[in-house]
């Protein structure tokens, strides 16, 4: 099966995690990074996961997963290490249209949660399509190395420079050249 690489905005929609330990901890952790309404269901939370809760970041319900939390849900992600429930969450998932990753079940996945490298707006996004995570991390601390923390500011810089010339009047060919002139330095000439 091949996969389909994009990067979706969540800002507004809704996200239901069903599980609270350490590998529902690191899913959340990476939800928060966006605008994403994230509420948890799970009997306990790990310390962050209160915490969390506590600061508002997140809305956390203390009890087992129950049919109809999926209502209202742009997606979910099942990480209870229990294979019946999250059989249970991928059929409603599949059955209300909502987006299913059920950890470390390929077969229960609608899609997957990338290795990412984070440079502000610049993010490298690492698949195996399931096969493989700690090849996609290995991947991912390689690609950290070789695009450091200075290409934040280069490609908020080149957004500027985009927004400048887009805002002068050229022929887009041009335009299209001197964008692919400036983007083709390098992050310290600039």
């Amino acid at each position: 099966m091949s996969l389909f690489p994009m990067f979706v905005k969540l800002d507004g929609r809704r996200c239901l995690v069903v599980g609270a330990g350490t590998v529902a901890e690191a899913k959340i952790e990476s939800l928060l990074a966006t605008e994403v309404a994230v509420h948890v269901v799970a009997p306990k939370a790990t310390p962050r996961v209160r915490e969390w809760a506590r600061d508002g970041r997140i809305e956390w319900s203390a009890r087992e997963y129950a049919p109809g939390d999926l209502s209202g849900m742009f997606l979910v992600i099942a990480a209870t290490g229990s294979p019946a429930l999250h059989d249970d969450i991928y059929a409603e998932a599949r059955s209300r249209g909502v987006l299913c990753n059920a950890v470390d079940e390929p077969q229960r996945c609608d899609f997957y949660f990338p290795a990412v490298v984070r440079r502000g707006e610049l993010q490298i996004a690492i698949s195996t399509g399931g096969l493989s995570p700690a090849l996609a991390q290995r991947l991912r601390k390689e690609l950290e190395q070789q695009f450091g923390p200075e290409w934040e500011a280069w490609v908020a810089q080149l957004g500027r420079t985009r927004e400048e010339l887009l805002s002068i009047p050229m022929p887009p060919e041009h335009r299209k050249r001197l964008l692919h002139q400036y983007a083709n330095l390098d992050p310290e000439v600039r």
